[in-house]
């Protein structure tokens, strides 16, 4: 049975455990919140390194792909999110579906959705490209978004864009340089790339679950309406996994483009999503909006780790 487990997921599952019995206190939480910078800027280090400079300019140019993964990011999700409400009013309490509201409103992740994508053997330059764009694009679209959902006055926090450029852009720049010196390296050991890749993934999950944990999340709500949550955003993600492959295919993507739409167009980032709710909305609200959110990030980790690692193993985008 233990063979038959995907050893990634069970990494992933191990891990949440941990970080429910024993997260991280105090110093703990600045000694891994440094290591979770150090592990990704390391990760776009190598895969700068590793992508060759052709790769690379196709990426950026690639608007096609570009177009359709932010149109799922900041069209689609909003509209799913809004239709879920209309139909299932009742499942949820007002603070939930505002969470959830919340959740279709904010850019994707950068880090796992490089790193699915790079598992899977999609096109990862163009993830870095479309991935990076959406979250800098998310410091003003989101706000707008919210706006628009509920009607209330937001700000655009910035100050956001240094962290992104500092920790991703700068480098996977650096890689590129490197590159010339260390690319072959890299193609020769790409253990050390996939190590890189899941190392990040578990080092982000382990931080982000224990602060969820130190901020009650075992106690703040009942377990029926966490299990609500659990089912809307699982639904919401299952919905979404099915449109972005549709839209790859209708769309005639190569299969490399198609799983970064896959991997990029369903995610949230839930780093940029808890600073972007504390400026939102009152420090009273935050908690419990941002718990969809968690749990979604959650989901998202564990269905994305085996369904990449089931498109790596088969070489192909089905």
């Amino acid at each position: 049975m233990l063979r038959r487990i995907d050893s990634f997921l069970a990494c992933l599952l191990a891990t949440v455990v941990l970080a429910s019995v024993l997260p991280c206190y105090g110093v703990g939480v600045k000694v891994f919140n440094t290591l979770a910078i150090i592990m990704i800027a390391n990760m776009f280090f190598l895969q700068g390194a590793r992508l060759s400079r052709r790769a690379v300019m196709e990426g950026m140019l690639g608007w096609r792909i570009h177009l359709a993964i932010l149109s799922c990011t900041f069209v689609m999700f909003p509209l799913l999110g809004m239709a879920l409400h209309a139909a299932l009013p009742g499942m949820l309490d007002a603070s939930m579906w505002t969470g959830v509201l919340f959740l279709c409103c904010l850019p994707s992740t950068v880090q796992s959705s490089i790193a699915f994508t790079s598992i899977a053997r999609g096109n990862v330059a163009a993830a870095i490209c479309s991935a990076t764009l959406s979250n800098i694009l998310g410091i003003f679209l989101t706000p707008l978004l919210v706006g628009i959902m509920f009607g209330r006055h937001t700000g655009n926090g910035s100050g956001g864009i240094m962290p992104i450029v500092l920790q991703l852009l700068v480098p996977f720049i650096a890689g590129q340089v490197a590159q010339p010196w260390i690319g072959e390296w890299a193609h020769r050991h790409k253990k050390l790339l996939s190590f890189s890749d899941r190392g990040s993934i578990l080092v982000v999950v382990y931080t982000a679950f224990s602060e969820a944990v130190t901020q009650g999340l075992w106690h703040r709500l009942p377990p029926l309406q966490l299990g609500r949550v659990a089912v809307v955003d699982a639904g919401l993600l299952v919905i979404v996994l099915g449109l972005t492959l549709l839209a790859g295919r209708l769309g005639r993507f190569p299969r490399g483009d198609r799983i970064a739409i896959v991997f990029c167009g369903s995610k949230k980032s839930l780093a940029s999503g808890v600073p972007i709710a504390s400026v939102l909305f009152s420090p009273d609200d935050v908690g419990l909006i941002v718990l969809p959110l968690m749990i979604y990030h959650q989901v998202q980790l564990f269905v994305c780790a085996t369904l990449a690692r089931r498109m790596g193993a088969r070489g192909d985008g089905d």
